[in-house]
């Protein structure tokens, strides 16, 4: 069993992680629940004002043919973020591809990137999330990745000096973030120069970027100005979304991805 979101409102979520329930803050979530009985059966709950309530503990849930670590962190996160399982199908991972996952956090496209044959870099400048996304490359016998501890702007400096050239690249910035010696990243003032970063090291044809993002205030067509109308290529705008069709979504996060002229 892997992610299901089981009900949602006044502000919460509760959602099951293989099988463990949680309660976590949902902004978004301004209706009234749909199965209040449901909402007796929790094994963690998190609030921002007293953090994580109940056994905190670590356990590994499967999502499609993949496995993952789990374990409650000071945000809030659980070390996955559910949303993003939609874009994996978006990306044409390949073998024989190099692919770059930025802010690679514990690892998840990654281990699906490098499932399908595809040479991935994955950077962070968290050495502790470096750490769990190795145990969940591990999990899933992936020993092929190549991991870095590095802020991320300045990882891509060093890749355009030495030449090196992408397939493909996924970044899911954070709103504000620390680089492994204590540099500063802001989205607002940070990600043009990041996406000028990004596209100095992608192939010229066949290559695609996928970024994205959940920072309040940002949609798709933000971000899709953000790249640049003049980039050559087709984009396409996204909407995150927890939940399916048959219950009431929640918005996760927004995003594009951008493939190049064939």
């Amino acid at each position: 069993m892997g992610y299901k979101l089981l009900d949602s409102g006044y502000g919460k979520k509760l959602e099951a992680f293989g099988d463990v329930v949680l309660e976590r803050p949902s902004p978004h979530a301004l209706w009234r629940p749909s199965f209040p009985k449901l909402w007796d059966k929790i094994d963690l709950s998190f609030s921002r004002e007293k953090g994580w309530k109940g056994e905190k503990r670590s356990w590994i849930a499967t999502f499609a043919d993949l496995a993952f670590h789990f374990a409650p962190t000071d945000f809030g996160h659980v070390g996955f973020f559910p949303e993003h399982q939609s874009l994996w199908s978006l990306c044409p991972f390949a073998k024989g591809q190099k692919v770059l996952n930025l802010f690679g956090y514990t690892g998840a496209f990654s281990i699906r990137a490098a499932k399908q044959g595809a040479f991935v870099t994955h950077v962070d400048a968290s050495k502790p999330a470096v750490l769990w996304a190795k145990k969940n490359a591990a999990e899933n016998h992936i020993d092929s990745i190549r991991w870095i501890v590095e802020d991320a702007m300045k990882f891509l400096k060093k890749e355009q000096r030495r030449g090196s050239l992408y397939d493909g690249i996924i970044m899911d910035p954070p709103s504000f973030g620390r680089g492994a010696k204590g540099e500063v990243f802001q989205i607002e003032t940070d990600l043009l120069d990041l996406l000028d970063g990004v596209f100095s090291i992608l192939k010229k044809n066949r290559s695609y970027l996928l970024v994205s993002c959940h920072t309040p205030g940002f949609t798709p067509l933000i971000l899709e100005q953000m790249l640049g109308k003049n980039r050559k290529g087709g984009c396409k705008r996204i909407e995150l979304f927890l939940g399916d069709s048959s219950q009431v979504q929640i918005p996760a996060g927004v995003g594009v991805f951008w493939q190049s002229p064939c």
